[in-house]
């Protein structure tokens, strides 16, 4: 009787330890940065990009802007946008931001960084193609403009 005891809370204890183990081993970071988002960031989920007011999803590769004072999230550019060059366009790093709705920080990242707003020299992800923005294979490097080290992330994004 002893013996099922024992073998019951065994069973039970390692149910219990697979469930947790199967519980934190969850990826967190899904998706893949873009060709055009800043090169040397691994641990983010978020860009904004003051130009055009939109905040970029890594993990779901979705442009989040607002429509009729909601926030939608889009696959593409907002239609006024799409021909805005995002290698050329700041992109500011939101290291100092978790959770599912980047546009909390609206109101201080609009004051923050207007639109325009210029940093140091970011270099992008991938190089950008004469077909606007489009890019080459990862790994091929562009030169954007925008600062790695800016305000934005005080310089506290993770390198490669």
């Amino acid at each position: 009787m002893k013996t099922l005891k024992q073998l019951l809370l065994a069973f039970a204890f390692f149910t219990t330890t697979l469930s947790l183990q199967a519980q934190v081993t969850i990826n967190v970071n899904a998706g893949s940065p873009p060709a055009w988002g800043p090169s040397g960031y691994t641990d983010v989920q978020y860009y904004y990009l003051p130009d055009i007011d939109t905040y970029y999803d890594i993990n779901t590769s979705q442009y989040i802007y607002q429509n009729n004072n909601k926030w939608v999230r889009i696959k593409n550019l907002p239609p006024a946008y799409r021909s805005y060059d995002l290698y050329n366009g700041y992109k500011v790093v939101m290291t100092d931001y978790r959770g599912n709705a980047p546009y909390t920080t609206y109101a201080t990242y609009k004051v923050k960084y207007p639109k325009g707003y210029k940093g140091g020299s970011q270099k992008t992800i991938g190089a950008k193609t004469n077909k606007g923005n489009t890019y080459k294979s990862k790994g091929n490097s562009g030169k954007g403009n925008g600062n790695a080290k800016h305000a934005g992330n005080k310089g506290k994004g993770k390198k490669d």
